[in-house]
């Protein structure tokens, strides 16, 4: 398949003039046509008749990025000019944006083919798909299990080959959950590097905006077009672009990976724990040194999250009181509801100094141990997930369990560094195996190095599901 290949290779081909962009789009139908509706990843997609005509208006411009004429799928929590964004609830099924988030203009800018908006947990609140007003979606993997979340639409449509690549968002786990659970590579980008003006927020201190891929090479390619300073967006970075692609080269003899032994005890699937620790082997092979460190506060990192993140969303949904935006609120899911009234409880007068300014205490405390652990070594491996993909259902009748499928990714949104994961393995029962890599602030390129240097020395990313 066409779509197999990275986007150096297919950006190649496209400019020998070897194949066409209509070509790649009669791919990814075909695919979509036979799938779609076994995985439900799409919210909204795009008629192909309309696509084949930005097609074909697309292969005979001059290319503008190795991007242009690329076939992508994003996250339906951002707003694009047109067409219809939901978040993935009925409280926005409806609308129609007048304008578009800043990193879907960054990639109509640079030429990329949009094929259609993608299922999540309404508002990104879940970790499975399965929070949604459009129905679970799949794991390709295992139709009976959930795709990770909240990107899961994204993540499942990429293990099955419905586009060249994605866009996710991030806020306590939301790309590197479903990464790890489809068998793709997703990046949780420093929090500030991609402009968030136009995505629907969750909790706006976390939130952050990035690629999705079959490979790190992709991701570094994405962050190129898509990372940036925007005018609109006052927290984002005033940070040059770094040529993230070309920096995948950068020698790895010598960098030392902390293993920090907490995140490796109790209530981690023994053959997750033995995955990444023969990753790390291939990584010592390639010259890289593992150090055991110690992060003792680690395990504060997800009531942390959940005190600060639910106190944000509880103010960001209040505009949706069909007053000023959406529908009626009874149109909340259980589980969004749920994440409104714990926030509104720790910011009410009485019960603010006891949880919310007490989590920002520890959100200080946390971040002040991720920076020790950096002066002890260059990048952190980390599980992604507790548990291999679970099977529908089982997360959404239990919301405590639903919360603690993020264990090892919510401590890195407050703290705001980046993470990316990328596959690492099987289970004996084939279902996919992630780790994730964190670096500090704004060294994207340094994790989606070290990540390269391991997918040229394994080929677990290259793995794709039968879909039966």
């Amino acid at each position: 398949m066409l779509i197999d290949k990275s986007i150096k290779e297919l950006n190649e081909l496209l400019t020998k003039k070897q194949i066409t962009i209509e070509d790649l789009v009669h791919e990814v139908y075909q695919t979509i046509d036979a799938n779609a509706k076994k995985i439900n990843a799409f919210i909204t997609l795009r008629p192909k008749s309309e696509v084949l005509e930005e097609a074909k208006q697309l292969q005979n411009m001059p290319r503008r990025s190795q991007l242009h004429g690329l076939p992508y799928i994003l996250k339906d929590a951002y707003v694009t000019k047109g067409i219809r964004t939901t978040s993935a609830s009925n409280v926005l099924a409806n609308f129609i944006p007048p304008y578009s988030a800043t990193v879907y203009q960054k990639l109509v800018d640079a030429g990329a083919l949009l094929i259609g908006k993608m299922n999540m947990d309404a508002w990104g609140h879940g970790g499975s798909t399965e929070n949604t007003d459009f129905g679970p979606t799949r794991n390709p993997w295992n139709l009976t299990k959930v795709a990770g979340g909240s990107s899961g639409g994204p993540a499942a449509a990429l293990a099955a080959r419905m586009a060249v690549f994605a866009i996710g968002e991030d806020t306590g786990g939301s790309i590197r959950n479903p990464a790890a659970w489809t068998n793709t590579t997703g990046l949780k980008v420093t929090y500030g590097r991609v402009s968030r003006y136009g995505a629907i927020a969750y909790a706006s201190s976390f939130d952050t905006v990035g690629p999705m891929a079959k490979t790190a090479e992709d991701c570094a390619i994405i962050l190129e077009t898509i990372a940036g300073n925007d005018p609109f967006d006052a927290t984002s970075a005033n940070k040059p672009v770094e040529p993230y692609s070309r920096n995948l080269d950068a020698d790895i003899n010598g960098m030392t990976i902390g293993f920090p032994v907490e995140m490796y005890g109790e209530g981690l699937d023994p053959e997750i724990k033995t995955a990444i620790k023969t990753a790390m082997d291939v990584l010592v092979a390639r010259g890289a040194i593992i150090k055991e460190i110690h992060m003792p506060i680690f395990e504060y990192g997800l009531p942390t999250y959940y005190l600060i993140g639910p106190s944000e969303t509880s103010s960001n949904l209040a505009r949706y009181d069909s007053v000023r935006f959406g529908d009626k609120r009874d149109k909340f899911t259980p589980e969004s509801m749920r994440r409104i009234l714990i926030g509104t409880y720790a910011l009410s007068a009485g019960y603010y100094d006891a949880y919310y300014k007490k989590a920002q205490k520890v959100r200080t405390l946390l971040i002040r141990e991720y920076e020790k652990a950096f002066s002890q070594c260059d990048v952190i491996v980390m599980p992604v997930t507790p548990t291999m993909p679970t099977t529908i259902g089982e997360l959404m009748s239990d919301p405590l369990q639903n919360l603690l499928a993020d264990i090892y990714t919510t401590s890195i949104n407050p703290v705001g560094v980046p993470s990316i994961a990328i596959p690492c393995g099987f289970s004996k029962t084939n279902l996919p195996i992630g780790l994730q890599l964190v670096g500090p602030m704004f060294s994207e390129s340094k994790i989606l190095s070290l990540a390269d240097h391991y997918q040229h020395a394994t080929d677990w990313h290259t793995k794709k599901p039968e879909i039966k």
